[in-house]
């Protein structure tokens, strides 16, 4: 994972960061967004980037946990969206050491994340992200197929381990959505994407 959080620090240019910022979260999050609570909750976002995703959602007043592990993209992120419904935190998958035990959440998303980590990884972050999610909430990911960028390296990725992981840990499959990639680079090399979302009962 080390050399994922490098190759992300080393192209954490401003150009990278606009066109990061430039993608429509409405757009990203489409195949899953009617599954969003409309009243205020509680958000972790693990893998929160520059904190796009973590502002529209503080828009809509619910409050951020943005977990970013690269000094680089968190450090913009804060100086892009300096919100107060939005607290950053420095940690990495798959322990998530400096979230408090205890502490849950209503939702907790992963975009673009779960495809850095290798499966013995997986099995352990897929436990304890069932750790923070508060009864009745909901667990949303997307899981990439195809290429990584360069620098930047991926692991194949099974939709059906996952959900089989997810299972294991008391999480139920609410939504499965496959989804072609809405950036044209990625389309060019043939990247495409699974939406998987999980209920947790009480």
């Amino acid at each position: 994972m080390q050399d994922v959080l490098e190759g992300y620090a080393a192209v954490a240019t401003a150009d990278f960061i606009a066109a990061y910022e430039g993608l429509s979260p409405e757009s990203i999050y489409k195949h899953v967004i009617d599954l969003l609570p409309d009243r205020s909750i509680k958000i972790a976002d693990i893998g929160a980037g520059t904190g796009r995703d973590a502002a529209w959602l503080a828009a809509k007043g619910h409050d951020i946990l943005a977990i970013e592990p690269v000094r680089e993209l968190r450090e913009a992120g804060k100086k892009l969206h300096p919100s107060a419904n939005i607290k950053w935190l420095d940690d990495r998958l798959p322990y998530l050491g400096a979230v408090p035990a205890g502490v849950s959440f209503d939702l907790v998303t992963l975009c673009a994340v779960w495809q850095h980590l290798p499966d013995a990884d997986r099995a352990i972050a897929i436990a304890r992200l069932a750790t923070m999610i508060a009864p009745n909430g909901i667990l949303i990911m997307s899981l990439r197929h195809g290429p990584g960028a360069k620098g930047r390296r991926v692991f194949p990725v099974s939709p059906d381990l996952t959900i089989e992981m997810a299972y294991a840990c008391g999480l139920h499959l609410l939504r499965r959505q496959d989804a072609h990639s809405i950036q044209r680079g990625n389309q060019v090399m043939g990247v495409s994407w699974t939406w998987l979302a999980f209920g947790k009962v009480r």
